[in-house]
């Protein structure tokens, strides 16, 4: 029963690695469009202000971030695909079309039962449980509802795409029969959410006044949830009510009322008042971001295996500075988030606990999530502060704290966040004993030199042949491999094909080629197919 358990495991281990394998490309861009758009490094660099600079910026970022904004589609859309075990393309594409389907009927739900929610003029859905996705008004369950979904019809098509009819039925065999099962699995799905999401909605949105009333523990709880939630799509039932409600306080100007964290700091800087008021501890969700992610990144880079540190380096860099100049957390919080969820329960009890330390030692400063932002926008209300100083004290404390714990549970627990995929070469690997060090460097231009076809099929023929490949997948590194029996294995051969080792672990074999592997992958699957 435990092998069984952690082969399902590790068989969703591998699934997730799809649809995030863009994201530190996507990282990348976003920080581009940020450093172009951003307005203090224009204000410092005047030439990014011409316009056709300003857009191109604009178009980069929006583009980027339109894979971000929609990760549950990406889920929906990767993790069929990755599962299948057959024609993975029309599993993809039953996974959008079930995604699809499911939104319609949650949207449909809603309309007939007349609980569609109004957007408001400031802030859209946000704190209404619902949200849009594609365009379409549902139930907001974020990434979670893609996930979720995503190995739903990965089960349910590797059962029914394999169905076969006679006569006139013929039209509903193979994927088509997989089509009509999955289109009242979106039904049942959109039911069950409907009915059960806004009751656990509620239960989120109930402890506004708890966090109220509970001063300094109530802004650990605050923060702690926010971060907690954030996969759910939760986090915004927790955030919204303080930022532009009367939870997050209420400032009287004349006859004017203004409600909410957000609206009263914004309006307080304009103000020439003494100092900044508590509201605005409502907005320190940004403190994490700015700072924290610095010290996750750097845990990961110090853990990576020596062979990997490099590249995760490589990747793990534009998507912290994304985090701490745009607020954008979730290509780093995803990339850990499920192969190690014990590490984002401590991520969000550190956020939750500097936020807290920030109130507790009364620090009074901006913490808008955008690090340069926040550097301007202090300075030019230094009057209004109180302990600015303590601010960048406790800033350098929390990237400290992340490196240190996320380092020692890493290791402790030999969690596969990004640099550890599998297990380090010299744990088990077997590098190619004539080639010296240099030469296990130059390895994939070898690869790459030599035939694909040939060099395909001395991949195949050294893992067993085809018939002992039961699946194959791949990470940013590493090729992975089921074999229905290990002992066929042929490490001589495969060395051949310029790989950088090869890692057992009972059926699972996970051979290093380095960035080209998806190219591996790709060649020997079509050599698959003409066998």
């Amino acid at each position: 029963m435990k092998k069984k358990i952690m082969g399902a495991m590790e068989s969703f281990a591998k699934a997730m690695v799809q649809p995030l394998m863009f994201l530190s490309a996507a990282g990348i861009l976003i920080v581009v469009g940020v450093l172009l758009t951003n307005s203090t490094i224009t204000r410092f660099l005047p030439f990014l202000q011409w316009g056709p600079i300003q857009m191109l910026g604009k178009l980069i970022y929006n583009a980027a971030m339109a894979m971000v904004n929609n990760l549950g589609v990406l889920f929906v859309i990767g993790l069929p695909a990755a599962f299948a075990k057959t024609d993975k393309h029309k599993a993809a594409l039953l996974g959008l079309i079930t995604y699809l389907m499911y939104l319609v009927s949650s949207n449909t739900l809603l309309t007939l039962t007349d609980t569609l929610a109004a957007e408001q003029p400031m802030i859209g859905l946000y704190g209404t449980g619902q949200a849009k996705i594609l365009g379409i008004q549902c139930v907001d369950m974020s990434v979670f509802g893609g996930i979720i979904l995503g190995c739903i019809v990965g089960w349910v098509y590797n059962r029914t795409c394999q169905k076969r009819f006679k006569g006139a039925m013929q039209i509903f065999a193979g994927a088509n029969y997989s089509y009509v099962w999955l289109l009242f699995t979106a039904i049942v799905f959109a039911l069950v959410t409907n009915t059960v999401w806004p009751v656990v909605q509620g239960w989120i949105s109930a402890l506004g006044g708890l966090i109220k009333s509970t001063g300094t523990f109530g802004i650990f709880l605050y923060g702690f949830l926010e971060r907690l939630l954030l996969p759910t799509g939760l986090h915004h039932l927790v955030y919204t009510p303080f930022q532009f409600s009367d939870l997050g306080g209420v400032l009287q100007l004349g006859e004017t009322t203004i409600a909410g964290a957000y609206p009263i700091v914004v309006t307080e800087m304009q103000m020439p008042v003494e100092k900044f008021s508590d509201s605005i501890y409502y907005t320190s969700i940004g403190f994490t971001k700015m700072f924290g992610y610095f010290g996750i990144g750097a845990a990961f880079v110090y853990t990576a295996y020596p062979e990997n540190r490099k590249k995760t380096f490589t990747m793990i860099l534009p998507l912290v500075i994304s985090a701490c100049l745009s607020s954008i957390t979730e290509p780093i919080d995803f990339m850990f988030i499920f192969a190690a969820p014990l590490l984002y329960l401590l991520h969000s009890v550190i956020a939750g606990l500097f936020m807290a330390m920030l109130k507790a030692f009364g620090v009074i400063a901006l913490w808008n999530g955008n690090l340069l932002g926040s550097i301007l926008t202090n300075i030019a209300n230094a009057s209004k502060t109180e302990k600015m100083w303590l601010m960048w004290v406790l800033g350098l404390l929390e990237i400290v704290v992340y490196f240190v714990v996320f380092t020692f549970f890493i290791k402790k627990f030999n969690y596969h966040t990004p640099g550890r995929e599998g297990e380090p070469l010299a744990a088990g690997a077997a590098v190619p004993a004539a080639a010296p060090a240099e030469a296990a460097a130059e390895a994939p231009k070898a690869a790459a030199s030599a035939s694909d076809d040939e060099m395909a099929m001395n991949v195949i023929n050294g893992l067993g042949g085809k018939a002992n490949i039961q699946a194959m997948e791949n990470c940013i590194t590493r090729l992975r491999v089921t074999l229905a029996d290990p002992s066929l294995l042929n490490e001589a051969l495969i060395n051949k094909t310029g790989s950088r080792g090869i890692v057992k672990k009972d059926n699972d074999i996970q051979i290093v080629y380095g960035m080209q592997v998806a190219e591996v992958r790709q060649a020997v699957e079509a050599q698959l197919a003409k066998l």
